[in-house]
């Protein structure tokens, strides 16, 4: 009696496990992108950092875009105390909870791409903490769907900063 609910229970876990892999299209290809042809510092959507953080940290809305792949790609900026500016395109693939960076924004004011940029997990990476705020704070719906727009990503982003000054 106990071996077969011990091996229902297993079936059911990797019957779960078989189909969310099952939902990853094996045919999934990523588009290739450009980077954007500018961003602005003055239009900002804030992000909500962990308080240690000592840069300040947003999104240009204009630069969000929701791709036919399902991958979620902005123009992050980081703004120094001192005033020093640094930007990045990325993409957030919400399905499967990975961010690449695609290009960094050079002083000499071109995008300069990342050579080999790979899909690197949210989670665990000190150098994406930007990506894990931006996917939990509003683009992505959840933990494997991405959000319906880019004007839903900046409601919430700017409801969740909103929330964050309440507390």
């Amino acid at each position: 009696m106990r071996v077969s609910v011990i091996l229902a229970a297993c079936l059911l876990l990797a019957g779960n496990a078989w189909s969310q892999i099952a939902d990853l299209d094996p045919d999934w290809k990523e588009l290739e992108v450009a980077p954007p042809a500018r961003f602005s510092v003055d239009r900002l959507v804030p992000l909500d950092m962990p308080r240690y953080v000592s840069v300040k940290v947003g999104v240009d809305p204009d630069s969000l875009s929701i791709g036919t792949d399902g991958v979620v790609r902005y123009v992050v900026v980081a703004v120094s105390q001192s005033g020093n500016v640094n930007a990045m395109f990325e993409g957030i693939w919400c399905l499967k909870g990975e961010v690449k960076t695609y290009a960094r924004f050079g002083s000499d004011g071109k995008w300069n791409p990342v050579e080999n940029a790979e899909w690197l997990p949210l989670n665990g990476n000190q150098r994406s903490m930007h990506a894990l705020a931006l996917a939990r704070q509003g683009a992505c719906d959840g933990r494997a769907a991405t959000a319906s727009s880019t004007t839903a990503i900046i409601r919430k982003l700017k409801q969740s900063r909103f929330d964050g000054m309440q507390k």
